[in-house]
C-alpha cells in the first residue's frame, strides 16, 4: 500500500519535472515528496486509532493505577503506559508533581517519564511502515528497556529529597474518571488529530528536509567515516549530536530514515534517536522547576549511559 507514495513520487519528479534520475538534486526532491506523504498519511490515520485509546486512559486512571502496584510491575506497567499515554516532556512538571502526589514511587515515575517521549506511539508505526516489523520491535524493546533500566536504578538511589520541596506540599484530588460515549470519542480522535498535527507539522517537514538533504547531497563515506562500524565512539558522538536537535520522535523518523539509507549502523541511528526525543535541552528546563540539579543529573546521566549501551548492544548484534 505504501508504494503509492514511491509511485507519485516518481510522477512528480521523472515525468512532471522531467529531473534526471540521478542527480542529487533529484533524488533529494524525491526523498521528500515521497516522505511528505507517507508520514502525514501515517500521522493521520495511527493518531486517530491511538487517540482513541487514549481515552480510556485519563490522568487520574494512570495514577491511581500504577500507585497500587508492585515496584517491579510498577516499572514494567508504567514503561509500557508511556507508549500510549498523552503525555510528553512538555507534561513534565504537572504530571510529575501528580504522581508524587499520589504515592507513586519516584522510580516508577521516572520509567513512565522516560518511556513516554522516548516510545512515541507515532514513531513506532512509522518505522515499521518505513522499516519494517523488525526495526519497530528493537525500537519498542530498546527504549522500554531504558525507561524500566533507568526508573530502576534511580528509584534504588533514594533520591526522594532532591525533589523539589514544594512538590511533597501539594494536594490534588482524585478526580473521577470521564465516561465518554463512542461518538465523544471519535469527535476526541478527530480534534486530537487536528491538534497533534498543527503542532508538529513543521517539525516533521523539518525533519524531512534534513533527511532529504541528507539523502541526496551527504556522501555516504563521509558519515561512515565519523559514525561508521569503523569508528568505536560512533554511538557517544551520536547521542552528542542528538541532544541540541529538540524534535519529536516523528520529526525524526525521515532523517533516521535517510542516515540508515547511508549506511550508519542501526545501534548508532537508535541512540540518535532516542537521544533526540529524549534528552532535550527543553525538557531539561521544564524538569529542572521540579527536580534539584542532583537528581536532574543522575536522571540524564542515567538515560543517557543506558541510550549509549543499547547503541553498541546492537550494533554489536547486528553487526
Amino acid at each position: 500500500m505504501l508504494k503509492i507514495f514511491t509511485l507519485l513520487a516518481d510522477l512528480i519528479t521523472y515525468k512532471w519535472l522531467n529531473m534526471a534520475p540521478s542527480a542529487h538534486l533529484t533524488e533529494t526532491l524525491h526523498f521528500f515528496i515521497e516522505d511528505t506523504t507517507k508520514i502525514f498519511f501515517l500521522l493521520a490515520t495511527i493518531i486517530f486509532f491511538v487517540a482513541v485509546i487514549r481515552s480510556f486512559f485519563p490522568p487520574e486512571r494512570t495514577r491511581r493505577f500504577l500507585s497500587s502496584k508492585k515496584i517491579m510491575t510498577g516499572h514494567i506497567l508504567a514503561a509500557a503506559l508511556g507508549v500510549v499515554t498523552p503525555f510528553c516532556s512538555c507534561s513534565a512538571c504537572p504530571l510529575f508533581i501528580g504522581f508524587v502526589e499520589a504515592g507513586i514511587p519516584l522510580g516508577v515515575t521516572f520509567s513512565f517519564l522516560i518511556s513516554s517521549p522516548m516510545v512515541n506511539e507515532v514513531a513506532l508505526v512509522l518505522l515499521f511502515g518505513l522499516f519494517g516489523w523488525k526495526i519497530a520491535a528493537i525500537y519498542l524493546f530498546s527504549g522500554l528497556t531504558v525507561a524500566i533500566v533507568a526508573g530502576i536504578v534511580i528509584g534504588s538511589l533514594k533520591m526522594e529529597r532532591y525533589v523539589a520541596d514544594y512538590v511533597w506540599r501539594i494536594q490534588m484530588g482524585q478526580a473521577d474518571d470521564p465516561t465518554l460515549s463512542w461518538s465523544e470519542r471519535i469527535e476526541y480522535a478527530k480534534g486530537y488529530v487536528k491538534d497533534i498535527l498543527r503542532r508538529i507539522w513543521i517539525y516533521v517537514l523539518g525533519g524531512i528536509a534534513i533527511g532529504a538533504f541528507v539523502h541526496g547531497y551527504v556522501p555516504q563515506g563521509l558519515l561512515l567515516k565519523y559514525a561508521g562500524p569503523g569508528n568505536p565512539f560512533a554511538v557517544p558522538v551520536a547521542v552528542l549530536i542528538g541532544v541540541p536537535l529538540y524534535s519529536n520522535a516523528a520529526g525524526v523518523i525521515p532523517i533516521v530514515q535517510a542516515l540508515m539509507s547511508k549506511g550508519l549502523p542501526l545501534g548508532t541511528t537508535l541512540a540518535f534517536m532516542m537521544a533526540v526525543t529524549a534528552l532535550s535541552f527543553p525538557e531539561a528546563i521544564i524538569l529542572s522547576q521540579v527536580l534539584k540539579k542532583q537528581l536532574l543529573a543522575v536522571f540524564f546521566g542515567t538515560v543517557t549511559v543506558s541510550i549509549i549501551i543499547v547503541g553498541y548492544l546492537f550494533n554489536a548484534i547486528m553487526g
